[in-house]
């Protein structure tokens, strides 16, 4: 089975600058992780590849080129692949473009199945996967927040959906493009020790214009479509700290954390 997860990679909440006279995130020099939901995608899909070991995972994202540790880390945890999208003229693109560029690429992509997160924290529009569903003329649902792994196939998936209402079930025929959420449970991974300096260099593939061939009306900001017309800022709750001391109280606490994390 072949799995491709499409991930974004956002700035740190506490850490990027914003363009207000463009209306964009300045993403170049900006400290970048990925994307909580899809984050969930890549841990459900390296869930089903403890399943099935034959099972082939990819991981695609548009990208500035200086995301390539990070992805270099998501290959070190168990994903076989990664492509990165970039070019300077994709700089700008709202959630129409960014579509048009991913959707060309996995249009000559083979997969059963393409995993992604239901929404970003830096935009929460929710448009890109839709999107490229529409251009791929594929099935799609988002905000899933369970996936029933037995049935999981290349040709079905079970799958719930959680609302304010309800929990609602649904079954999809294959390939489609599925977008989890954080509710879901799955996560990414830490990258053990002993593989922090393995080098997956070769398993990266970048990917410029000179390959998609946009003209430059149809990307970036000229390309589009869409215009922010004002910005809200959210709030985030602070992350908790746990102070620990080098007694063996805290060599035990750090330890477990380690271990629960998948670190060690």
């Amino acid at each position: 089975m072949k799995i491709i997860c499409v991930v974004k990679f956002v700035p740190d909440v506490d850490n990027f600058t914003y363009d207000h006279e463009k209306h964009i995130i300045i993403r170049e020099n900006s400290r970048m992780m990925v994307n909580p939901d899809d984050a969930c995608a890549i841990g459900f899909a390296l869930k089903m590849k403890q399943r099935s070991p034959d099972t082939s995972i990819e991981v695609v994202t548009m990208a500035p080129e200086s995301v390539l540790p990070l992805v270099e880390d998501i290959l070190r945890v168990g994903v076989d692949t990664a492509t990165i999208i970039s070019d300077r003229l994709y700089a700008g693109s709202d959630t129409y473009a960014t579509s048009r560029v991913l959707s060309r690429y996995l249009s000559g992509a083979t997969y059963d199945t393409i995993l992604t997160g239901s929404h970003a924290i830096d935009g929460d529009t929710s448009h890109v996967p839709s999107q490229i569903a529409c251009l791929l003329d594929l099935n799609h649902m988002s905000y899933i927040s369970r996936i029933d792994e037995s049935s999981f196939s290349s040709s079905l998936a079970r799958f719930e959906v959680e609302s304010e209402q309800a929990v609602s079930s649904y079954e999809i025929q294959m390939p489609a493009i599925l977008g989890l959420t954080r509710a879901s449970g799955y996560r990414l991974p830490y990258v053990r020790y002993k593989n922090l300096n393995m080098d997956v260099s070769d398993r990266v593939t970048v990917i410029h214009n000179d390959v998609l061939c946009f003209d430059e009306s149809e990307v970036g900001l000229t390309g589009s479509r869409t215009k922010v017309v004002g910005t809200h800022v959210k709030t985030y709750k602070n992350r908790s700290h746990h102070v620990v001391t080098t007694d063996q109280e805290g060599i035990d606490t750090v330890y477990r954390f380690l271990k629960d994390k998948q670190f060690i």
